[in-house]
């Protein structure tokens, strides 16, 4: 099976015990694993991929955590790198009424932003290999310079580039910084996972259908748009256009929804060794597979406080899309 590989930030997440409270009112958290590309790549190895995690670790207390959370969940941690000079970043999470999150970050010495060009080995990737990455490790840092790296290295190999842009506007400057940066890296993705909430801020449109069109730049071929309880949609490049309904479920927490969502996406993708060369052909002939157990995963993820631990295994989404389903 090909290896996903995940670049980008491993943090800590400290969810409020106290639901629908402001960060100011909470007095209770739970510390958890987080960061996208993590939450991402343990969610393809509990679906049963192969993921490897690419990114830098402060040799603290927290990062020894993350290591144990990556490993425990079989995540591959061979490639990561251990630093002393940045710290093991953090985000303060509230949620709403509507189980929707609000993020305080503090990570201006994060760890991962360090990780260096020269310290991503080429002949860790191989033929065919898939790579995702998100936007908050774009800002300018040495982890930007190593995403072009590994992303050509990815494109040398014959491999896949999925690229989900994860806004977190509280970490940019400016939103303009934050949405030209998202720009930039577009048209390097073969595969772009966008919200419904991120389409109007990246394409300043708020018409869908002519945002969604105006995403396929570049490399991109594939455009999977997500609605949150309302499902999914796969654009493709040739016209072809795809949608499910999703599932209704209680919501909890809706903390690494999305990241479950692109996981179950690309651990199939991966499973039915799709490769660049038949990536139209994988989809048109497999919508309705990558859409179902996506949406599952996102939903089911959707239930249960946190991201990680909230990831359900592959044969109990199988199990939940059979009794929807049927």
């Amino acid at each position: 099976m090909k290896k996903v590989f995940c670049i980008g930030e491993a943090l800590i997440d400290f969810i409020p015990v106290q639901k629908r409270k402001s960060l100011k009112e909470v007095t209770n958290y739970e510390r958890v694993a987080g960061g996208a590309p993590l939450n991402v790549a343990i969610a393809i190895a509990k679906y049963g991929g192969s993921s490897v995690m690419l990114t830098k670790i402060a040799n603290d207390h927290f990062g020894d955590y993350l290591i144990d959370v990556l490993q425990k969940n079989r995540v591959e941690t061979t490639n990561i790198v251990r630093c002393d000079e940045g710290e093991t970043g953090l985000a303060f999470v509230s949620i709403d009424n509507y189980g929707e999150r609000n993020f305080n970050f503090y990570r201006k010495n994060a760890a991962d932003l360090l990780l260096l060009p020269d310290e991503v080995n080429s002949e860790w990737i191989q033929q065919g290999d898939i790579l995702h990455f998100c936007s908050v490790d774009l800002i300018e840092s040495p982890m930007k310079q190593t995403h072009i790296k590994v992303i050509n290295e990815i494109r040398k190999k014959n491999g896949i580039v999925s690229f989900d842009p994860n806004v977190r506007l509280p970490l940019w400057p400016e939103s303009t910084s934050c949405r030209q940066t998202i720009l930039d890296f577009l048209p390097l993705a073969d595969i772009v996972k966008v919200s419904e909430e991120e389409l109007p801020f990246i394409t300043e449109s708020n018409r869908k259908r002519e945002a969604i069109k105006s995403l396929f730049v570049g490399n991109v071929k594939v455009v999977v748009y997500t609605k949150g309880s309302n499902g999914a949609e796969i654009y493709l490049k040739n016209g072809n256009h795809y949608s499910d309904r999703g599932f209704q479920v209680a919501v909890s927490d809706t903390t690494g929804a999305g990241d479950a969502f692109i996981g179950g996406f690309l651990s199939e993708l991966a499973r039915l060794d799709i490769s660049i060369d038949n990536l139209y052909q994988g989809i048109n002939e497999n919508h309705q597979r990558f859409l179902s157990f996506a949406n599952a995963c996102g939903a089911l993820t959707a239930t249960t406080k946190g991201a990680i631990q909230a990831t359900p295994g592959k044969q109990y989404v199988l199990n939940f899309i059979s009794s929807h389903r049927d």
